[in-house]
């Protein structure tokens, strides 16, 4: 009887969602995945973190931090979060408005005693010189739960003199000497909100997610220099459960980059551009076994990117990429619209051809508009050992920035590809 009553009720819901659309264009899920696709949906995000009336507030300059131009603050910051840190109540540690603190480098260590959070007002600044820093981790939130970082304010990495000195500027330069170090790191950290604050300048990564489950990163404005190299704006790697939302990125590389052991990942309104567009991977490099899943990319506007959006691995490598969904992109004057290359080389010299690679199968492009900066609009270079593998294109209509001239496709090696409703150059096979 138990189970002929649960039955009925499930049925019921299904019925009363499926009414309540009928005549609009919605339809009813019941799980997290689509069954026939897998990709990723909404996903829900961390949870409350924080009763602010009743946290106890730890201003930075009670720990003798001073705004003078000169001074290192690590000792006050660290006093302030060791406090906040050991406190059994919510606690928010408070970076003035309106004052530059300079900070040579931090790591914020947990576990904490209770929720957490830090309300950036004012600007924390990196001074403007080259210096060794312990992991080339300028600034790092280390296995902390449920914390808040916002506050309108300024994270200011300072990069001009690393990148002046990076191999990729100046090409004399051993590229493994004296490499310049992520501005902001968040390592393992679970039920995680990072909100309404500006990134610029940083001397080499922006934002890295690392090892970390239940985040949501919105409100962001990532900036930096068209040519400051290695500048991702947000990078993920062996990240579960994060949203990255309403967010603007102009940067020097990749505005986006989701690398090995991420999965349940949404990227949604995000400005991009200028930048790399969005990459997933690099994957598989020096033979490596990597895994990306379960990625939504929505709602994104990118203007002259040297990509848009992009899946590279390496020759040699092994696992999958899979169950990614490209969905409501708009594009203006970027090269390379849409790519996949399974030939990925990022070295001096050329890479050869092997038998493994990272499969990448089950992706699909839909909804993507706008104009190519180059001849190619949409190149899949897969594997010939392992080829991609059920690539879905739907309503993609990409035209040549130039009047006057014609885009074309390029595609090598895929196993099943499905094209409805598009209006793009074809894709002969080679």
């Amino acid at each position: 009887m138990r189970a002929r009553i649960t039955w009925f009720v499930t049925v019921f819901i299904i019925v009363l969602c499926c009414s309540s659309c009928y005549g609009r264009n919605c339809r009813c899920r019941t799980s997290r995945h689509s069954s026939k696709t897998g990709h990723a949906k909404r996903l829900a995000g961390p949870r409350p973190i924080h009763d602010y009336t009743k946290e106890q507030v730890l201003n930075v300059e009670d720990f003798g931090a001073k705004a003078d131009g000169k001074s290192d603050n690590f000792q006050a910051f660290k006093k302030a979060w060791d406090k906040a840190c050991d406190s059994l109540g919510s606690t928010k540690i408070l970076v003035p408005k309106d004052k530059t603190y300079y900070v040579k480098h931090i790591n914020f260590t947990g576990p904490c005693r209770s929720s957490i959070s830090m309300e950036i007002q004012g600007t924390v600044r990196s001074f403007p010189t080259m210096y060794d820093i312990p992991r080339r981790l300028w600034i790092m939130f280390e296995d902390v739960r449920n914390m808040d970082v916002f506050g309108g304010g300024t994270i200011d990495g300072n990069g001009d003199v690393w990148w002046k000195n990076s191999c990729k500027i100046k090409k004399t330069q051993p590229c493994q000497s004296q490499s310049a170090p992520t501005a902001l790191t968040f390592k393992n950290c679970t039920n995680l909100r990072v909100s309404n604050l500006k990134l610029v300048n940083a001397q080499q990564m922006q934002v890295n997610f690392q090892d970390c489950n239940d985040v949501e990163a919105s409100k962001l404005s990532v900036v930096a220099p068209a040519e400051s190299p290695n500048t991702d704006g947000i990078h993920i790697t062996r990240t579960t459960n994060i949203n990255v939302l309403d967010s603007e990125i102009r940067t020097g590389d990749d505005c986006v980059s989701i690398v090995n052991g991420s999965r349940n990942v949404e990227v949604r309104n995000i400005v991009c551009g200028p930048g790399h567009g969005i990459s997933i991977g690099s994957l598989g490099e020096d033979n490596s076994e990597h895994y990306v899943s379960d990625i939504s990319v929505k709602g994104v506007k990118m203007t002259g990117t040297s990509n848009g959006v992009r899946i590279k691995t390496w020759q040699g490598g092994r696992g999958i990429a899979r169950n990614i969904e490209f969905d409501d992109i708009e594009m203006r004057n970027v090269s390379n619209p849409i790519i996949i290359d399974q030939f990925y080389c990022d070295k001096n010299k050329n890479c050869k051809e092997e038998k493994s690679a990272v499969q990448v199968e089950n992706v699909i492009y839909r909804n993507i508009r706008g104009t190519s900066a180059s001849k190619i609009a949409i190149s899949f270079k897969c594997s010939q050992s392992v080829p991609c593998r059920n690539l879905m294109l739907q309503n993609v209509k990409l035209t040549a920035q130039e009047k006057g001239e014609k885009v074309e496709a390029f595609c090598s090696q895929l196993a099943l590809q499905t094209l409805n409703q598009n209006s793009l150059p074809t894709c002969p096979m080679h």
